[in-house]
């Protein structure tokens, strides 16, 4: 590697499933909670390539698990990569910061991938004060740092902030940490508090800072997906991805043409194992809209629903909307069930996820995305969002598959729901719940 006075290292983790950011997989799943941390990377890969444009320093990741190849088919060749090496955190860092030092740099910054709002400014902010100090610091908003910068000078006359002793991941990590920079007579200073992401409740704010807002807001239409190669096609054929608009299909581990059917439509796929809740919640987790929109593989959209959506939205005092119910086959009994669920939405505000369910993202993930159990995921959501505001039902309607109410029945199937809705609001387990709907429709 060629020498530089400054040197930026840039700490990640491959981007393997059930092995990343696993205190997210309750809520994302294992592929969600994957995708989730390649996103992180990817936007501060960019930052630290900005950063180098801007000083011409030396950029190299330093990656946990996976292979040079994978990370070079993953972010390209712009980049050098290296293993983080064995032992814990404290000692993989002091390993880069000597090696840093040894090839010849003056300065060297190291900085975690998982902090949202990391920018170039930042970067270059922490080798100019360097100049300065032996160390600098980004304090993480739960008392640990995001980001640390040694001089050769410094890192020479103690490493004791790296020692093996501290406890990484507790809440006083930094407030540590500094005392034994303190009692090593070495100089330092902070740069602004950032937020990192640990656990699900840390994914608001991440989101928001990965999302931004834009004017107009763009939509994000997520869409769970399970064998769904007869219904998906027709689906899609009523979404055109472009400018405002982002289509997102989350294959649950289908054995059908699905995904080549979400794929040869031009839409993103993501691979996300059920239940329906961690697919949506993944698919949201990935989402760029400002508004997420939440459709069923088997429900058409109407014509310009993104004009709808964001002008239901307008309203401060409305938490989220859908459209009226519209089922796509003839027959009485379905017209019943068609006027009874729109009279629901209408006057007790509980549309249920058949009506394409819409609001903004920061709302969906302040009230923690869909909870994540096997089923009546959308009941339980929508009776969180009742709480923040109005929900607006659209005039205009979706369309969606017969095929749940025929292949029962129709007034059978009505039981059923019903059945189910009195008894999880008795409490009975959602995991019962799904079994006795899987028995009676014999999926």
């Amino acid at each position: 590697m060629s020498a530089t006075r400054d040197r930026l290292i840039l700490f990640t983790r491959f981007p393997e499933p059930g092995t990343t950011k696993t205190r997210l997989i309750p809520v994302l799943g294992p592929e969600g909670a994957a995708e989730f941390q390649r996103r992180l990377t990817e936007r501060a890969a960019r930052a630290a390539a900005a950063a180098r444009s801007r000083r011409g320093l030396v950029l190299e990741i330093r990656h946990s698990g996976g292979s040079q190849t994978g990370m070079r088919q993953w972010l390209g060749e712009e980049f050098s990569y290296r293993p983080q090496g064995q032992g814990g955190l404290g000692t993989r860092m002091e390993a880069c910061f000597r090696a840093a030092f040894e090839e010849g740099a003056e300065r060297a910054v190291l900085v975690g991938a998982d902090i949202p709002a990391l920018s170039p400014a930042i970067l270059t902010r922490a080798f100019d004060v360097l100049d300065h100090y032996d160390l600098v610091f980004g304090p993480a908003a739960d008392g640990g740092y995001y980001l640390v910068g040694a001089t050769a000078a410094g890192l020479r006359r103690s490493n004791a902030f790296l020692g093996p002793d501290i406890t990484w991941g507790a809440p006083d990590v930094l407030v540590r940490t500094l005392r034994r920079v303190r009692d090593a007579h070495l100089t330092c200073t902070l740069l602004e508090t950032l937020a990192d992401v640990d656990g699900p409740a840390d994914l608001p704010a991440a989101l928001r800072a990965l999302g931004g807002r834009r004017d107009p807001p763009p939509v994000s239409v997520v869409i769970p997906a399970l064998n769904e190669a007869g219904q998906l096609g027709r689906t899609l054929s009523t979404l055109t991805p472009g400018q405002g608009l982002e289509v997102i299909v989350v294959d649950g581990g289908s054995s059908d043409a699905t995904l080549a059917i979400a794929r040869t439509a031009g839409v993103r796929t993501l691979a996300a194992r059920p239940p329906r809740s961690v697919q949506q919640n993944a698919g949201a987790a990935a989402a760029s809209g400002d508004i997420l929109l939440f459709l069923h593989a088997d429900t058409r959209l109407p014509m310009k629903f993104q004009e709808r959506v964001r002008r239901t939205l307008a309203s401060p005092r409305v938490a989220a909307g859908a459209f009226r119910l519209e089922i796509d086959a003839a027959g009485r009994g379905l017209r019943i069930i068609e006027q009874a669920a729109n009279w629901r939405s209408r006057f007790l505000q509980m549309p249920y996820g058949d009506q394409a369910l819409f609001l903004r993202r920061d709302t969906f993930w302040e009230l923690g995305g869909f909870p994540p159990i096997p089923i009546m995921e959308d009941f339980e959501f929508i009776r969180r969002l009742k709480r923040r505001g109005r929900i607006a039902m659209v005039p205009d309607s979706v369309r969606t598959s017969p095929r749940r109410w025929l292949q029962v029945g129709v007034g059978k199937t009505w039981l059923i729901n019903q059945a189910i809705i009195a008894a999880y609001l008795m409490g009975v387990p959602a995991e019962r719940l799904a079994a006795w709907y899987r028995k009676s429709h014999r999926i």
